[in-house]
């Protein structure tokens, strides 16, 4: 009896250290029961949202036209020469009609000239007389001609028409307007000259007819 014990205390000091190996053995890891070892899960893609699509547009391009005006416009002559149609001019209508008189001006875009000393300058003072366009004298707008003028009569015919003040004078007002003017021209003569061949024929029938109306005399 006392020998079986003796046999079995090894025994069991073996199967503690079985017992103690195992345990270490699954603790370390060795002891997973996974046959393909463990993977990290892939991060979850962020959903962008909807794609969004930009159209590149052309940026339009500058103009590069030239003003119509500025084919009138001498380019560095004297702002105060210039044609009306290249300034713009703080005008007032309670001047004295017929008398001088001075506004302020400035050039339009892309319009040069300068001051008597030859330096550039945008802003001037305009000299001229007080008047509306329709009252200036006929030497100084242009009126379209008309093509119904075709008889003869006196007094003479007048016909409406519009006039166009010439690019170099200066006045207040519309510088295009209405007129009435006489008829001029007839039938590809002059009025006067229209008249007085009229009046040479009315005479040569008036000769003949008191030639034959004279009683003969023996």
């Amino acid at each position: 009896m006392a020998a079986a014990v003796v046999l079995l205390r090894p025994l069991c000091r073996l199967c503690r250290v079985v017992l103690f190996l195992s345990q270490f053995y699954i603790l370390s890891g060795g002891g997973s029961f996974s046959e393909e070892p463990s993977q990290p899960l892939p991060q979850a893609i962020k959903d962008p949202g909807p794609t969004r699509t930009f159209t590149a547009v052309p940026r339009a391009a500058e103009s590069t036209d030239i003003p119509p005006y500025v084919m009138k416009c001498p380019s560095n002559g004297l702002c105060s020469r210039l044609p009306a149609d290249c300034i713009d001019c703080k005008t007032n209508f309670s001047c004295v009609y017929g008398k001088p008189v001075t506004f302020d001006c400035t050039v339009k875009p892309s319009v040069t000239c300068v001051d008597p000393d030859f330096k550039s300058q945008k802003s001037f003072v305009l000299n001229m007389t007080c008047r509306f366009c329709w009252q200036l004298p006929e030497a100084d707008y242009e009126c379209f001609s008309s093509s119904d003028c075709r008889a003869v009569s006196c007094p003479r015919q007048r016909y409406p028409t519009n006039c166009t003040v010439r690019d170099h004078v200066h006045c207040l007002g519309n510088r295009t307007f209405p007129k009435m003017l006489y008829c001029n021209w007839t039938g590809g003569y002059k009025w006067s000259t229209a008249l007085a061949l009229s009046l040479e024929v009315e005479v040569k029938l008036l000769s003949r007819v008191l030639l034959f109306a004279t009683p003969w005399t023996v």
